[in-house]
Parts: C-alpha cells; structure tokens; sequence
C-alpha cells in the first residue's frame, strides 16, 4: 500500500516549481543569446519536466486525498522526465558551446541514460556559462545540483510506495532544484541577458 499524504504530495509540487522558474529565467536571459531552435528544444525539453513532475505530484495528492488511484499519472513521470531533460540538455549545451551533434533517443533500457546525459549536459551548459561570466558560487550550485540529481535517478528506480523513501527523496530533490534555481538566478543577477 502507498503511504502518501498530503503534506508529502503538496511539498512534491515544490522542486517541479523550482525547476520551471529556473528554466524559465534561462530561457529568457538566453533567447538573444542562441539561435531560436536550440531555445525552442530546450523549451520543449522543460515543459517536458515539468509536466511530468507536475502530473506525478497530482498523482501523490489524488491518492492521498483518496479520489482515486491514477496511475498513468505515476508512470508516465521517469519516460518524459528523462526524454526532457535530454532535450533541455542537449539544446543548451549545443546552444551555449556551438555543438553540432544532437543526441539520439534510445530504447526504453536507457532512459536512465538519458536522464544523466540531459541532466548533465544541462548542468555542464549551465557550468560553462558560470565559469565565463566568472561565477564560481553558480558553479558550485550547479555542480551540487548535477550530483543530487543523479542521486534522486537512482533513488526514482527504487520503491516509491514507502513514506520514508518519498521523504527522502523529495528533500533531495528540493535541494537539487532549489541549488538549479539559486545558479540559475546568480547568473541572472549578474546580466547573463
């Protein structure tokens, strides 16, 4: 049996928040700065993410306040998940540093592996632009980031019906969004536009 309450669910919605505001203040501060394709993938890739957080911790709040057991909502969250951030990735990394591969999409068994390249590739997009702009405290929020989120994939294939698991998981990835979010606005405040 699932152990989610309403508390857990309501805090799920807050690293899908931190995540979305990030994104938009890169998308923004960036749109004059890559061409309009890479910005349009990386915009497509985010509302990916998001929505599919957004749709998991629905799932959790549903279920908890017992309307009902959705459980497409809960499914759908690790395949567009990482299928967004692979294109967020990507298109940011291709944008910020001109690279001219793209990444292909791969079968079912490497959405792990997509997960850690778009995590990674935007994290890595993110650090070149800190280290340019001579950020080192965006850097180091990056880096951390790119860290916690890779602990919050390998903790996404484990049982989730457990409370403390959930708990667990949702500090770490409010950390790892909110550390996103406080790079993304260090670089922000200091005119990335």
């Amino acid at each position: 049996m699932k152990q989610f309450s309403v508390p857990m669910a309501i805090v799920d919605y807050i690293p899908v928040i931190l995540f979305a505001l990030a994104a938009c203040l890169i998308a923004g501060d960036l749109k004059k700065r890559i061409n309009p394709v890479c910005l349009t993938v990386f915009a497509v890739g985010s509302v990916m993410v998001t929505a599919a957080g957004f749709l998991k911790a629905t799932y959790k709040l549903l279920y908890a306040l017992k309307i009902g057991d959705f459980i497409w909502m809960s499914n759908q969250f690790f395949a567009n998940q990482a299928s967004g951030f692979l294109l967020a990735g990507a298109a940011l990394v291709i944008g910020v540093v001109n690279m001219k591969k793209t990444f292909a999409f791969l079968p079912t068994m490497a959405l792990v592996g997509m997960m850690v390249i778009g995590v990674g590739a935007l994290d890595a997009g993110l650090c070149f632009l800190a280290s340019q702009m001579k950020k080192r405290n965006a850097l180091i929020c990056f880096i951390v980031s790119f860290f916690l989120s890779m602990t919050m994939g390998y903790l996404s294939s484990k049982d989730f019906d457990g409370a403390l698991m959930n708990w667990l998981a949702q500090g770490i990835n409010i950390l790892g969004e909110g550390l996103l979010y406080a790079g993304v606005r260090i670089l922000h405040n200091a005119g990335l536009k």
